[in-house]
């Protein structure tokens, strides 16, 4: 098992490099627009000095997000391959984010600690153990009013992002990863008591807002 962490985490180190360019191809004209639906998703506007956490934060892009639209947050990026933190760090010329090393599925902070918790594009790429683990941990780690945002992709129209993606899910594990897609909110309703889902304009990513307790404010039930 180590031998094979070891050996992702070589990977990413490497795809670190690529990662920025592969985003911009697959996401286009629209990725700003994803990461601003996820910040305001967390409703954070009349909340002060709120802390977030953003799990698998790879190269640091709704980190960054996150500490430009609310500049007395504490915000912390946390992911396992040195590669895409040193390349996040390097984006942070202001210097206002922490980048921490560590997994997912382990995570080294006390209960119910930050306001928000959210992981973007990457929950699928956590083996199944590891994933339900993670989901665990966000749980533990969020304040008992705050959310778990998790952001991930819809299946691509165009035929040729559409191939990267199934690509990329070869690469993940394609039984793994595939059942993880199809199974939908599922997955997060099994962890959580209260699961919302919303869309971002263009389609091409979907929203899981996942709170510790029911919500009767939640924007549509799954």
């Amino acid at each position: 098992m180590a031998k094979l962490r070891t050996g992702r985490q070589k990977y990413y180190d490497f795809f670190s490099h690529f990662y920025d360019l592969f985003i911009n191809l697959h996401s286009s004209n629209d990725r700003d627009e994803t990461r601003t639906f996820l910040v305001d998703s967390a409703l954070l506007e009349n909340k002060r000095r709120a802390k977030v956490l953003d799990i698998c934060c790879g190269t640091g892009s709704v980190a960054l997000s996150f500490a430009t639209h609310f500049s007395d947050c504490l915000v912390i990026g946390y992911d396992f391959s040195l590669g895409m933190l040193k390349k996040a760090k390097e984006k942070d010329s202001f210097g206002n984010v922490a980048f921490i090393k560590g997994d997912a599925a382990d995570l080294s902070f006390a209960d119910g600690c930050f306001d928000i918790v959210c992981c973007s594009h990457a929950l699928y790429e956590l083996k199944g153990p590891a994933r339900k683990q993670a989901l665990l941990e966000m749980k533990r780690v969020v304040k008992p009013a705050g959310r778990v945002l998790i952001m991930e992709h819809e299946v691509p129209r165009k035929r040729f992002i559409k191939l990267l993606f199934y690509l990329r899910m070869l690469m993940m594990g394609p039984k793994d990863a595939r059942e993880f897609i199809k199974k939908g909110g599922a997955a997060f309703q099994d962890i959580f008591e209260d699961v919302a889902l919303s869309h971002t304009r263009s389609g091409k990513s979907k929203l899981f807002i996942c709170r510790k307790s029911f919500d009767d404010k939640k924007e549509r039930s799954l």
